[in-house]
């Protein structure tokens, strides 16, 4: 690949938190590549709900102006890690992306050789670029459950997230019965097509549908929604079952008043799953399987719609007002 320097590059630049009108799109120096660092081609992204409360202020230690973007992917265009020859695909999650350092929401990205997962892959972009973060989410989650068998129930809260209809997928796969939520009537047919057995619509207490479908509660509860629903989720899975917390759908980080002895019943187990455990390496035997899982048909992408990168004040507006079913993809030109 033509070597970047001097050259320019558009990436969206963002000056100070707001709505999604601060996401610009401008002409910036392409990075050069340093010793540990490697420069990659972005050729798409997925969007995440922790860049839109990034972008809305919720995380202090941002400094400005930052370029956003938790994952991308793409190709190598120059490195000095032997491992990263040009032309090489990768996918790059979590690790500070977006964050301490400029992310993937750009043509190029330069980024820490030890985030970088090299990837056997020839789906197209948009698809790949829908998995790395959503899949390796509910990959992790699914693992910290502990050990499923067929036949035992999952319950996934915010089934029409990214990462919920990614578990759905994993669960069907490993033979789980599911049951997914959604809040919109209209997405129940999303969900089903992802995977899920059961639907139930959250009307704001969704604990008798539940025990209609599995009376003693489901063995597993996967909690995208967070701290306003994993109280309720320790009430509803199954005596000795196991809560994992990952999402915050909600948008709140705190359980309030949280009293573990009177709200975790005896033997019921809660756990939590953070994406950056899945960064670089880590996630990297995962991720293959995942992409060649897409391939095969065994797991769905669940792209929702895809954006350009100059429409991404666009996408930002749409995955605000949860209009997805899945993944917002954005895809360079």
């Amino acid at each position: 690949m033509a070597a970047t320097r001097g050259q320019l590059m558009r990436a969206v630049v963002m000056d100070a938190p707001g709505g999604p009108e601060v996401l610009q799109v401008r002409e910036v120096p392409t990075p050069e590549v340093r010793d540990g660092w490697t420069l990659v081609r972005v050729k798409g992204f997925g969007l995440n709900r922790s860049e839109l409360m990034t972008r809305q202020g919720h995380s202090p230690n941002v400094r400005f102006p930052r370029v956003l973007g938790i994952e991308c992917v793409g190709e190598v265009v120059e490195s000095r890690d032997p491992r990263l020859a040009p032309g090489t695909t990768v996918a790059a999650v979590m690790g500070e992306m977006g964050r301490e350092f400029d992310g993937g929401y750009a043509e190029y990205a330069l980024l820490p050789d030890d985030l970088l997962i090299p990837v056997r892959t020839e789906l197209p972009w948009d698809v790949f670029a829908a998995l790395p973060e959503t899949y390796l989410t509910a990959w992790g989650s699914l693992e910290v459950l502990g050990s499923t068998s067929p036949g035992q129930t999952l319950l996934v809260r915010g089934g029409t997230s990214s990462v919920g209809m990614a578990a759905l997928s994993l669960a069907r796969e490993r033979g789980l019965v599911t049951i997914a939520t959604t809040r919109k009537r209209e997405k129940v047919a999303s969900l089903e097509k992802a995977g899920a057995d059961h639907v139930v619509v959250d009307s704001g207490d969704i604990a008798a549908d539940v025990r209609a479908l599995v009376p003693d509660g489901p063995d597993y509860v996967l909690d995208l929604v967070g701290a306003p629903t994993v109280v309720d989720s320790l009430q509803l899975v199954a005596r000795g079952g196991t809560v994992c917390m990952t999402g915050m759908l909600s948008g709140k980080w705190v359980v309030p008043d949280f009293e573990p002895v009177a709200m975790i019943p005896s033997g019921t187990k809660l756990t939590a799953f953070q994406s950056n455990d899945i960064r670089g390496t880590a996630g990297g035997e995962a991720l293959q399987q995942i992409v060649d899982g897409v391939a095969r048909g065994v797991y769905h992408p669940n792209v929702d719609r895809v954006f350009r990168l100059d429409d991404i004040v666009a996408a930002h507006t749409y995955m605000e007002a949860n209009q997805a079913a899945g993944k917002v993809v954005v895809l360079n030109d």
